[in-house]
């Protein structure tokens, strides 16, 4: 061991714990569990990385009875068999820490904890530092001037100072600290109800276990009682909390040297068990398997002569795949630089239409292909088969093709059929899990980073060979994914009836844009700039001094330090929180500072997100605003938006509502918002099938009127509006599995009264008490749940070991009915409007589609019927238990409308 450096002992059976339980159900593709060897094996890198030089010895405990069991029978009697994917998991653990050069102790009889003592205190006398790696709290009984204890998992260091600041005990009381506590996990007696603070208080006040002993007589109450009834057994917790620093070991001080990494073990390990990065990281690995079919044979198609026998035989099949290489991802702004056809797997054309280094071949003019192409492309006859198929239909229509025949799009298939199963739906990850084959990497020939050369300068040949591999690829995936959203339940339907159909719905909107004022968006931008100035100065003023508000440092400086204002959150690194929650809860308690960063903060992101970015995405040819639409990103079916983001555009403040009201309607036009009212609750009243719920929506109640007069026991006039919020509160709180802590919090009342409110509402609406306790039962048993229209989500997590793992996704289960079906509804919504708008003679056009609220561009004269014809068919998406119900604004602008 280098004498400078610390010697680093890990508590290597606190590891594995941890990362079984912290870690996803992660597995390797044959199945194997690999979570606890990721956790740990990580855990271990990082030591390594922060104590580059230390001989870093990782102990673990051996299996069998200790010493400790000898003195007292029942020791551990409480714990669970270890779990079987655990139990998998040590041996491959083991391996892979002697692979990396470590020294690794099991030391039979003794418990690992004894071991990590023993070697402290040998090296405390070599007069060494010592560093415990471990998230156990019984070895801060260790902790001296020699020795500290490291938590990894949340990247904290303990001293003597931080053990008192931690636990209200010094390192020398720790053993009598966890005596009076005792150990439900371990079976070890304590005092009965004695807690953290009670055993700190003793100990304060009696200096020692034994002083505690002495003057158990002077104890007040029912803990006074349990301490005297627990007098006998107190020496024997304290025998067994008590770490010895005195067994033998096999090894000494001396022979815990660490050796060269085994590279090649190293690489067997993280490849056996799917380790790519670490793999990687290492060299040269093992080759990677073949593709699941041969190789695409490639051919080049650089005049019409040589395209027409692929459109010939494309029309002839009634299927086309197809595949475009561009430079630029927008889709209305992107340069073709060629595209990938193919008829039949295994062969695919190519034709190069914007290749232009230097000593480029002849290729063809895109607009002369277009012009070949389009009967075939636009025929409705011809499947065509892709991934993303969009974003090739924005591309054709914004030159002149309108893509018919949308059928087989790779990216919704996989999207539709288990919507979190592949990280992004990308090909190469679909690829990856239905056909074990591995996508062609355009890196390999563009080259990474700086260095990366644009489509158009890559040479014919390997652009042609990329392009024509990735089309064979989503040609095989469609063969695949095909037949198995047809075995399980209504996936083929989802697909076929309501995401395939909406590519275009979509496409047709996103070519379209929305109008946007860039006159009023460059006027609220200034005065968000002069209200920030002026906020700023307010800050510095309430501080007393000069600060940048962008400094976490600082500010925690200034609240905490200068101020004195109560630490209410740390971070996981020990610092003290300046999050938004904790500046709003220091807000509401009347600190006029926080207030103040909180509004120069929200009105900062509106002015960097909105108000500034919003220019510079108006279209220079169109100007307007092409949103992205995509439909395979939310697990449940929603849709979202990106370049820009319009569904988080704020509406509740006035410089929010004022971001809409620069979404314009052109001359002689009007904007029509037609939004959904309360959708999620009358879903949850047509799942739940409750009685009171059904009755409320029945009559045309306000629900949280009605609610808050159920829930508080009184008539529907006498509800105040603070009475109706909570009733909101509960309401939608419920749906996304809200806790009575949650609930308190959001309408700030007490935990106890928010429990009541929640049980006085399940006793009204016994339905949706039980319809919630269906889905928990029946989705733990399917492992999934599902829309009203057959949409699936898939939630593993429902058997995960971590308990608040399985609650949020029990919370999920419950949400995902409802919010997507909702989604659903929307996009059925959509599909019937879009249907109206290409078949009526009125000059209508959906322009925006925002959570449950779809936005139209009516020419004036025909707001009157599109108003009439949009409330109609939103109303037909679907039939539920309850009437569906659309409330419709008109306006010059978005806010004015909505």
């Amino acid at each position: 061991m280098a004498a400078d450096k610390p010697l680093v002992l890990v508590d290597g059976s606190s590891y594995l714990f941890r990362a079984f339980h912290a870690l996803p159900d992660l597995r390797t593709t044959d199945g194997f569990p690999t979570g606890a060897i990721r956790g740990v094996i990580g855990m271990l890198r990082k030591l390594q990385a922060d104590f580059a030089g230390s001989t870093i010895v990782v102990v673990f405990d051996a299996s069998g009875p200790t010493f400790r069991h000898a003195l007292y029978g029942d020791y551990k009697a409480n714990r669970p068999r270890m779990a079987d994917d655990l139990r998998a998991q040590i041996q491959p653990i083991l391996d892979i820490v002697q692979a990396m050069g470590m020294p690794l102790l099991t030391v039979p009889e003794v418990e690992a904890d004894d071991v990590i003592g023993t070697l402290a205190a040998a090296a405390a006398e070599a007069r060494r530092h010592t560093v415990v790696s471990t998230g156990d709290k019984d070895l801060a009984q260790l902790v001296s001037a020699h020795v500290t204890l490291v938590n990894t998992m949340t990247d904290t260091t303990l001293d003597e100072a931080g053990v008192e600041a931690k636990f209200g005990v010094r390192p020398a009381q720790m053993v009598d600290y966890l005596a009076l506590m005792g150990d439900a996990t371990d079976n070890i007696p304590g005092v009965p109800k004695v807690g953290p603070k009670t055993a700190a208080k003793w100990l304060a006040q009696f200096g020692s276990l034994d002083g505690v002993i002495a003057h158990a007589g002077e104890v007040k109450g029912k803990v006074g009682e349990n301490l005297r009834g627990s007098l006998e057994q107190l020496p024997l917790a304290r025998s067994l909390t008590t770490i010895r620093c005195d067994v033998a070991l096999p090894l000494g001080l001396e022979d815990l040297v660490a050796t060269p990494p085994d590279t090649a073990a190293l690489r067997g390990h993280f490849e056996r068990y799917e380790f790519k990065p670490w793999s990687e990281e290492l060299g040269a690995a093992t080759p990677k398997p073949p593709p699941a079919a041969a190789p695409c044979t490639v051919s080049t198609a650089a005049t019409l002569d040589a395209l027409r026998p692929l459109l010939e035989s494309a029309a002839e099949a009634g299927h086309l795949a197809l595949r475009l290489e561009t430079v630029g991802s927008r889709s209305m702004a992107a340069e073709v630089i060629g595209i990938a056809l193919a008829v039949r797997p295994g062969q695919a054309v190519y034709v190069p239409v914007g290749h232009d280094y230097v000593g480029a071949p002849a290729q063809l003019r895109w607009p002369d292909f277009l012009a070949a192409a389009k009967p075939v492309l636009e025929s409705e006859a011809v499947a065509k088969t892709g991934q993303d198929l969009k974003t090739i239909q924005n591309i054709l229509w914004r030159d002149g093709i309108a893509l018919g025949g949308v059928a087989n799009d790779t990216m919704l298939q996989s999207y539709v059929l288990d919507s979190v199963g592949a990280r992004r739906h990308q090909l190469e990850d679909i690829a990856a899990k239905y056909l074990r084959a591995q996508a062609p990497d355009l890196t390999v020939i563009a080259g990474k980073g700086s260095k990366r050369l644009p489509a158009n300068a890559l040479p014919v040949p390997a652009l042609a060979n990329h392009a024509g591999q990735c089309l064979d690829i989503a040609n095989r995936l469609s063969a695949t994914l095909r037949p198995k959203l047809e075995a399980v339940g209504r996936l083929a339907a989802v697909y076929d009836e309501i995401d395939r159909p909406l590519v275009g719905v979509l496409s047709r909107m996103e070519c379209g844009g929305a109008l946007v004022d860039r006159a009023l968006l460059k006027a609220h931008s200034d005065e968000l700039a002069a209200r920030l100035a002026d906020l700023a100065e307010q800050t510095r003023a309430e501080a007393g001094r000069e600060f940048n508000l962008g400094s976490t440092k600082q500010l925690q400086e200034i609240l905490y330090d200068e101020l004195g204002l109560p630490v209410l959150k740390k971070t996981q690194k020990g610092q003290r929180s300046t999050e938004e929650s904790v500046l709003l809860d220091l807000a509401e308690r009347g600190h006029e500072l926080p207030r103040l960063i909180l509004e120069h903060r929200t009105l900062a992101k509106l002015k960097s997100t909105y108000t500034d970015a919003l220019p510079a995405e108006i279209n220079p040819r169109t100007g307007r605003i092409h949103t992205s639409y995509n439909q395979a990103v939310a697990a449940t079916g929603r849709l979202s938006s990106a370049d820009p983001n319009l569904q988080n555009i704020p509406i509740r403040t006035p410089e929010g509502r004022r971001i809409r009201q620069a979404f314009v309607a052109p001359p002689g036009k009007k904007l029509v918002a037609a939004d959904y009212s309360q959708i999620e609750l009358r879903i949850m009243a047509h799942l739940s099938g409750d009685r009171g719920l059904l009755d409320a929506f029945g009559r045309g109640d306000d629900v949280h009127r009605a609610t808050a007069a159920e829930v508080f026991d009184i008539g529907l006039g006498e509800v105040t509006a603070e009475q109706r919020r909570s009733a909101k509160a509960i309401n939608f709180g419920l749906i996304y599995g809200m806790s009575a802590f949650g609930l308190a919090k959001q309408i700030g009342v007490t935990r106890h009264v928010a429990r009541g409110y929640m049980e006085r509402y399940f006793a009204r609406y016994p339905g949706v008490y039980d319809y919630m306790e269906r889905v928990r039962t029946q989705a733990r048993a399917d492992g999934f749940v599902e829309t009203a229209f057959g949409r699936r989500l898939y939630l593993p997590e429902l058997a995960a070991r971590s308990g608040m793992r399985r609650q949020a996704a029990e919370r999920a289960a419950i949400n995902a009915p409802m919010q997507g079906t909702a989604a659903d509804i929307i996009k059925l919504a959509m599909l019937a409007l879009d249907e109206f708008a290409r078949e009526t003679t009125l000059d209508m056009a959906m322009v925006m589609q925002v959570h449950d609220e779809l936005v139209l561009e009516v020419a004036a004269a025909d707001v009157p019927a599109v108003v009439e014809e949009a409330r109609a068919r939103m109303r037909g998406a679907a039939r539920l238990a309850v009437e569906l119900v659309v409330d419709v604004g008109v306006g010059d602008n978005w806010d004015e409308a909505h």
